[in-house]
Formats: C-alpha cells, sequence, structure tokens
C-alpha cells in the first residue's frame, strides 16, 4: 500500500496525518480500556474513519471494532455490508457486527434511514458494552447540514448542526474535509464503496452537496463549507447556552399529569422568546411530538398562545399533540380540547 511506502521514505500522507490527528484527539478522552465502535458503511469517509481507528486506539489502551448497517434498500445491500465487515475485520477491528435493519417512511426516507441505523448502532453498543460510537460525519456534511436547516426556517439549534459529541455519539471528523478522507483511502490502498443515493437527486441532501454549494463556491468564492461549519461551531456555542437558562425555566413552568404536559403562562410571558420558545418545544416533545417533526412553525403557533392571547382555538401538532390555552395554563397532550 502506498502508506507503506511513505513510512519507509520516513513521511507520512499528509491526508492519513490529519485524519489520525483528528481521532487521536477524540479517543485521547477516553479511559484506558474503553471499546469503541466504528459506524462503517463501507464508504469513503467511514472507511478512513474505520482504518484510522484501528491504527489509533490500540495506541491509547482502546478496544476498537465496527458496527456495519444494512438498510436493506438495495438489491445488493447484503453483500455491500458483509464487504464492509471483511475490510474492518482487515484492518484490524473487532469485534465487527453487521446488523441488517427494516427502514420505515416517518419522516421521509433519509430521516427514517437515520432514525433506522442510529438505533442499531445504540443496540450494538448496548451488545458489546461500548461506551462510544464513531461516526464519520465531515466538514462538508456539516456545512450541508447547516444548509438544509436554513431552508427549514429552523432555529439556532438545528443551523449548529451535528454536535462532535452527544450521549455516546462522537464525529471526529467534523472539521475535517471530505476530500481528505478520500485522499486518505486513496494514500492507504483502501477500496471504498459508493453508494448510488448519494447522487441521487430525489435526496434534498444530495441536491445541497451537488447543486446548490457549488452554485455558492462560485458566486462567494472558495471556503464556503468551512465558513458554514465554522458558523455551525459558533451558533453551537450559543445554543447551548440559552438551553441550559431554558431548562431553569422549564422546572418551574413546566409541570405533568399524566399524558398532558402544562406550561405556566404567567412565567413564559416576561421570559424572552428565546427562552419562551425552547420551554414550549421542550413541552411538545414531553406530550409526545417526534423533534424530527416539530417545526419552528408549530412552535410560534403555541408561543402565541402566550403573547397573542385572542381566545383562539387549539393548535395541531405532530403525532395528533394538540395545545391549547386554559385558565393561565398552555396545556399540551393527544386529548387536550375535551
Amino acid at each position: 500500500m502506498e502508506e507503506l511506502v511513505e513510512r519507509r521514505r520516513g513521511k507520512l500522507h499528509p491526508a492519513i496525518a490529519r485524519a489520525r490527528e483528528a481521532v487521536r484527539a477524540t479517543l485521547a478522552e477516553l479511559p484506558h480500556g474503553t471499546t469503541v465502535l466504528v459506524a462503517c458503511s463501507g464508504g469513503t469517509d467511514s472507511l478512513a474513519l474505520a482504518a484510522v481507528t484501528a491504527f489509533e486506539a490500540p495506541k491509547l489502551g482502546l478496544r476498537a471494532g465496527a458496527v456495519v448497517v444494512d438498510h436493506g434498500l438495495q438489491p445488493d445491500s447484503a453483500h455491500i455490508a458483509a464487504t464492509a465487515a471483511e475490510q474492518c475485520r482487515t484492518l484490524g477491528l473487532e469485534p465487527v457486527l453487521v446488523r441488517a435493519v427494516e427502514v420505515g417512511s416517518d419522516g421521509g426516507p433519509e430521516a427514517a434511514a437515520r432514525a433506522a441505523r442510529y438505533d442499531a448502532l445504540r443496540d450494538a453498543a448496548d451488545e458489546l458494552a461500548a461506551d462510544v460510537v464513531l461516526l464519520a460525519h465531515t466538514r462538508d456534511d456539516q456545512a450541508e447540514t447547516v444548509l438544509l436547516g436554513l431552508g427549514r426556517g429552523s432555529g439556532a439549534r438545528s443551523l449548529a448542526g451535528m454536535a462532535p459529541a452527544v450521549g455516546l455519539l462522537r464525529r471526529p471528523f467534523l472539521e475535517v474535509p471530505r476530500a481528505t478522507t478520500a485522499a486518505a483511502c486513496i494514500a492507504s490502498g483502501l477500496r471504498p464503496w459508493h453508494d448510488p443515493h448519494n447522487d441521487d437527486p430525489q435526496y434534498t441532501r444530495v441536491r445541497v452537496r451537488h447543486e446548490v454549494l457549488p452554485v455558492l463556491e462560485e458566486a462567494l468564492g472558495p471556503g464556503v463549507v468551512e465558513a458554514l461549519a465554522r458558523t455551525a461551531g459558533l451558533l453551537r456555542a450559543d445554543a447551548d447556552a440559552l438551553d441550559l437558562l431554558a431548562a431553569d425555566v422549564a422546572e418551574t413552568a413546566l409541570s405533568r399529569a399524566e399524558s398532558e404536559v402544562r406550561a405556566e403562562v404567567g412565567v413564559l410571558t416576561d421570559e424572552p422568546a428565546a427562552i419562551r420558545t425552547r420551554v414550549l418545544r421542550q413541552a411538545a416533545l414531553e406530550a409526545g411530538c417526534r423533534a424530527t417533526d416539530l417545526t419552528a412553525g408549530h412552535i410560534a403557533s403555541v408561543e402565541a398562545l402566550v403573547t397573542d392571547w385572542r381566545g383562539q382555538r387549539w393548535i395541531d401538532l405532530p403525532q395528533g399533540v394538540r395545545a391549547i390555552r386554559k385558565g393561565g395554563f398552555i396545556i399540551l397532550g393527544p386529548d387536550v380540547t375535551g
């Protein structure tokens, strides 16, 4: 492999070096003996992550394995998953699990596949007593996520993109360009699988990748992807701070009784909109709304029950949840209008 040739020359390919540095920074925070799993599809980004993790984890006293999720969305998906799993084993990852999932339809094909994949990853982590699952999202993925949130008219939390760490999930490549992972695969002699869905314009993310971002680069100059990813980081810090403040208010403003969640109007009225809407969103989620279906428009309508009360009727929310104002409270639940 080219990496071995370069090592003999005393030089490591810059793309491999950058990928290793990113993964090393993530793994260095973990206690000795931690089990780490790489979510690997066999594609360029995840295969590069698998190779780098297999190299770095043992040096830090960590156990590194992999999980390959077969979404069953293509006729040869089982073969693709088996090939990815064998590549992971060849790299030195062990254990390597293949998990077949059924992809539903809630939220559209992309959201449904993502939900099924994350469920499978969490189940695999439980089975293997793994503390961390590494995901291969790159800086380019982050930029696309920001643009998707912007197109939906989402708030700061959505525009903050993907977090580097949430629960057992870690994303060490969020500041690494996609071109770097591709170069790392080439330099290492790896042969990634190319998912045809990544070129299918029926998917919104694909259109953003191949149509929107190139236009922005042409109009605004190079560096748009980096700027969008940097913006996500800045907004995430702001959103985290506001979430903490909103959590404190929610402790006072929200109460729960069986299937209902109540938000006290008197507490919310004097709060800034950024805090009030976060509390109401939390109330809607606790009442049964799914985060993927709950939009900023829904929350604005519920907020109007606090700030622009004119005796309006209830607000319909996802998953059959309704919000209505009664006796100084916004009441949210599946049967609050009776």
